[in-house]
């Protein structure tokens, strides 16, 4: 196919819109890269209450006003309202349904204040798989693509292969459904079944069941064209760990021709230490020794001393088992005793927030902790520290590791995922972009910070490990050609 393709990408959040991790990232990243090279890309998401009209300059989407849309026995209103992400080459329209009674709060899946899910998750997201499909009938739009992504929109496949089957508007549409994280399902008791629509005989083991649940994520993978995830570690550990692949490890082995890893990119644009905002002093690769000016901002913002040959560690996490926390809780005042400086811009399970806030409490000149997301902070972070750490238990690709390469900030790791197809281990003489450690132990942990504070102390060694890792290509134009051959391999069945 020689066309430029037409692509449907559905998310439940997008930055700059909505954000509460990369998945966010990644949707607001890869469809511009996707425009960037010829193609045709809308994106489509819930509108949230605190995406503002005059902030985002929202409007209405002519003739679409109060869409019926089904959910159990029941008939929600919602209509259409559609902005752009600004590109250098051109922008992206995206599409938000709007509905009060879904999406007018303050959350995105859970309440701020009671950091607990929003009790009716499974008709928010029924209601919102189920108007992707109405608001492309009455657009008239036909995508070659639709591309879902996570649990949110997993239902989207389901309803083109059931209910969509005789239309010919729908028929020769395609889906693929990314994984960004095993660990999020969407798992809804039975009774929520009934409120999708979807016809009965799928409630089973071979459908959309899994553990005695209806589970959102089993629905995108068992009914997908494709599937992908987010590195190729990641695709061979949910295949073949039942830990990681979270219980549909068998699944996924089965439908292993079907599904691709392909490794996130980065949002080059935003993330530059060359054209950084938040960054007291901007640098490049000629400039590396710029970034101890950063170091100095930094410190000096936290109210922390400085000193140039003292390390500073960062790390910017969910604070959950998932990242590594219980092994950096086991070690964390040993490592404090090497002489190190640590800044963490977390967030979390709250028994993990107060023991990072009694840490800061105990060593307010070793550790800042910031609780909660801070943008400006999380670029300062990138920017001023010496190293990254992602202990992660597994991790289908992280950003921040590649974040911290481009920023001259060298990354340590637990081998898995895309932390390990990311990540080189130093392996003396200059090579290696990082430090990663395989054995899931806090002792292995400790093992590889002191490696890595050990070569800190030969500076011009650990220049070149820095460079090394801003000489990377993260971009998301590699990423989005691999996505643009998987779109066409799929058409190929059409023509």
């Amino acid at each position: 196919m020689s066309r430029p393709l037409n692509i449907l990408f559905v998310s439940s959040e997008v930055y700059p819109f909505a954000k509460t991790g990369g998945l966010a990232d990644v949707s607001g990243a890869l469809p511009k890269a996707i425009k960037d090279l010829g193609h045709e890309i809308r994106i489509m998401m819930p509108r949230y209450r605190f995406i503002g009209e005059r902030k985002f300059r929202l409007h209405d989407i002519i003739r679409l006003h109060e869409i019926p849309i089904p959910v159990g026995s029941t008939v929600e209103l919602g209509n259409v309202k559609s902005s752009f992400i600004n590109n250098l080459k051109e922008k992206v329209q995206v599409y938000f349904l709007d509905n009060v009674t879904y999406y007018g709060r303050d959350g995105i899946y859970q309440s701020p204040t009671t950091k607990k899910d929003y009790k009716d998750n499974d008709e928010r997201f029924i209601f919102f798989c189920r108007g992707v499909i109405e608001t492309l009938k009455r657009l008239g739009w036909q995508p070659d693509i639709i591309h879902c992504n996570d649990w949110q929109t997993g239902l989207i496949p389901a309803y083109l292969k059931t209910m969509c089957q005789g239309d010919p508007f729908f028929k020769s549409m395609k889906t693929v459904f990314t994984i960004h994280n095993m660990g999020y399902q969407g798992a809804f008791p039975q009774e929520s079944f009934a409120k999708s629509n979807l016809p009965p005989e799928l409630f089973q083991t071979n459908g959309v069941e899994a553990y005695g649940n209806f589970n959102f994520l089993k629905t995108g993978i068992f009914f997908s064209d494709s599937i992908t995830t987010v590195s190729e570690k990641y695709a061979d550990e949910i295949c073949k760990s039942p830990e990681i692949g979270a219980g549909l490890n068998g699944l996924l082995s089965s439908r292993r021709k079907d599904l691709t890893g392909i490794l996130n990119g980065i949002d080059d644009q935003i993330w530059d230490p060359a054209t950084d905002e938040f960054s007291f002093r901007k640098f490049d690769i000629k400039s590396i020794e710029a970034k101890v000016d950063n170091k100095h901002a930094l410190l000096a913002k936290l109210d922390m001393d400085f000193s140039e040959n003292r390390p500073v560690i960062g790390m910017i996490s969910r604070l959950a088992d998932q990242k590594g926390f219980d092994l950096v809780f086991d070690i964390i005042e040993d490592v404090i005793k090497l002489d190190v400086q640590i800044v963490m811009l977390v967030a979390g399970e709250r028994e993990y927030e107060k023991k990072v806030e009694a840490l800061q409490k105990k060593y307010p000149k070793r550790i800042s902790v910031f609780i909660g997301y801070d943008n400006e902070l999380a670029h300062m972070i990138e920017s001023g520290t010496d190293m990254f750490l992602m202990p992660s238990k597994y991790e289908p690709c992280g950003l921040n590791q590649m974040y911290s390469m481009r920023y001259g900030t060298v990354p340590i790791v637990r081998a898995t995922g895309g932390l390990d197809d990311t990540v080189e281990d130093y392996a003396g003489n200059g090579k290696g972009t990082g430090f990663k450690f395989e054995k899931y132990e806090s002792k292995e942990l400790m093992k590889v910070i002191q490696r890595a504070l050990k070569v800190f102390q030969q500076p011009e060694e650990w220049k070149r490990i820095m460079r090394n890792g801003m000489m990377c290509n993260f971009s998301w134009e590699n990423s989005a050609r691999k996505y643009i051959n998987l779109y066409k391999d799929l058409l190929k069945h059409n023509v």
